[in-house]
């Protein structure tokens, strides 16, 4: 299938996920969710219909959902540019359960 699970989902492409934030240090974020359109170290860019929100990563937490599974992600364990995740992210990747 899809590959991701709870345990993996830090270390794979967000771009293309449905993302909601569900907790942030800035409470007028909470709830904004839509398809994860780009992203940069510190921003994931979600687009719900036309309209494209910048959330920021490392005081967020977020829902992922593909293919009917959700997976919470903190966002400090996905603050890394998406090429440098799979180095940067694995000791969150350890860390997380399946």
């Amino acid at each position: 299938m899809h590959g991701y699970n709870n345990k993996n989902i830090v270390l794979h492409e967000l771009i293309g996920l449905d993302a909601e934030v569900i907790d942030c240090r800035d409470s007028s974020q909470i709830g904004i969710k839509g398809k994860v359109i780009n992203e940069t170290k510190n921003l994931l860019y979600l687009r719900h219909d036309s309209k494209v929100n910048k959330v920021v990563k490392g005081i967020s937490k977020f829902r992922f959902a593909l293919g009917g599974e959700a997976f919470v992600v903190d966002g400090e364990e996905i603050n890394f540019r998406a090429h440098e995740r799979i180095e940067k992210a694995l000791k969150y990747h350890k860390r997380r359960k399946l």
